[in-house]
């Protein structure tokens, strides 16, 4: 599978994850401040109206030549901007919460179709504006899979529903989690705690 088909598969998979939460648990803790609502606004936003509003921005350049190096900006950028990225992430899981209504699984259904469509026609090698900078569409579809992955796990831990992620996506998921540990500095403890010779420090996190 490449890169767009192993995204897409994720997508779908956090679709139907949406469609297993009761209706009894969407105020439930989700993740840090959010609830399962905010949680799943944000995967939204994240994982299917990123994508479309990159699609919809061409860039003129490659400023990011890997999905790695999209997440390794954090440790780089200025303390105060990644402060205010952070609060502006909070308030559109606010916003996105608010928009899948009574019923999300009929808000995101048809996302996922719209995302289908247009990645249809795109070409892989694309340049597209993300919030990091320009990059290849294949490489911020890899960095959208593993949001995609990473807060369906969080969102059906905190629903208490089964994720039903597939393992393709799980595969390019942990993968690139990896190579940002090793794009940060910190490969060596990625790889030894991966083969059972290590330990990784308390709140370890390569994002």
């Amino acid at each position: 599978m490449d890169h767009r088909q192993v995204y897409l598969a994720a997508a779908e998979a956090f679709v139907e994850l949406v469609g297993r939460i009761p209706d009894d648990r969407w105020d439930r803790p989700g993740l840090g401040v959010w609830t399962v609502r905010e949680l799943t606004g944000h995967t939204v936003s994240a994982g299917l109206r990123g994508v479309l509003t990159s699609l919809a921005q061409p860039a003129q350049r490659c400023d990011l030549p890997s999905a790695a190096r999209y997440y390794a900006l954090a440790r780089s950028v200025d303390p105060a901007f990644y402060r205010a990225a952070v609060a502006a992430s909070e308030d559109d899981a606010r916003r996105q919460a608010a928009a899948l209504g009574e019923q999300p699984s009929a808000v995101v259904g048809p996302l996922l179709s719209e995302v289908a469509a247009v990645l249809g026609s795109a070409e892989g090698g694309a340049l597209v504006q993300t919030p990091g900078g320009g990059m290849r569409l294949a490489d911020w579809l890899q960095t959208r899979t593993l949001e995609l992955a990473v807060h369906g796990l969080d969102l059906a831990g905190a629903a208490g529903v089964p994720a039903g992620m597939p393992n393709e996506a799980l595969a390019e998921a942990s993968g690139l989690a990896a190579r940002v540990g090793v794009e940060v500095g910190d490969g060596a403890t990625v790889l030894l705690a991966l083969t059972g010779r290590g330990g990784l420090p308390p709140d370890f996190c390569v994002l």
